[in-house]
């Protein structure tokens, strides 16, 4: 179809001047989006997996107001048990302090990683405190097994848009 445009305006340039119009110059080839931090690689990987297999993304986009407390209840269930399905496939966890939630924990002083432990309520300005009751155990990554992104594809985009052709 371009061929023939551009036959058309050849010819109606050659008769209103007598001579060919040059041919439209190729398109400017895309920019490439710069490369992606490996931080950022990696979160839309899993935000991708998620998606794949639980549609996560697509639960936490929708607007549940127009739904039951009932619905949105068995729309739970089904998500979190294929989220939590593919986390135990892909992301290996275990608790940062294994203990019992609501019992006391004592911390020494100086072994603890303050980037794994975030004390609450009345703590003292100086100092970490000796121990406290143990609210959250956390968690952390022990191993991490994301499928390789395949390639030339957009890892920005974590769902194509789908089209059912009938």
């Amino acid at each position: 179809m371009r061929r023939l445009i551009l036959a058309f305006r050849a010819l109606f340039s050659t008769l209103a001047r007598g001579e060919a119009a040059p041919p439209d110059a190729p398109p400017a080839p895309p920019i490439p989006s710069p490369p992606e931090a490996p931080a950022a690689a990696g979160a839309l990987a899993l935000l991708g997996l998620l998606q794949r297999e639980a549609r996560l993304v697509d639960f936490l986009m929708e607007d549940l107001g127009a739904y039951s407390d009932a619905q949105v209840g068995a729309a739970v269930r089904a998500v979190q048990e294929a989220s939590r399905q593919a986390l135990i496939r892909h992301v290996a966890l275990e608790p940062v302090l294994d203990g019992v939630e609501g019992a006391y924990v004592r911390l020494e002083p100086g072994a603890f990683d303050p980037s794994a432990v975030r004390f609450l309520g009345n703590v003292a300005a100086q100092g970490a405190p000796e121990g406290g009751l143990l609210r959250h155990r956390g968690w952390r990554v022990r191993r991490i097994e994301l499928p390789p992104a395949e390639a030339g594809l957009d890892r920005a985009v974590i769902a194509p848009a789908e089209i059912e052709v009938e």
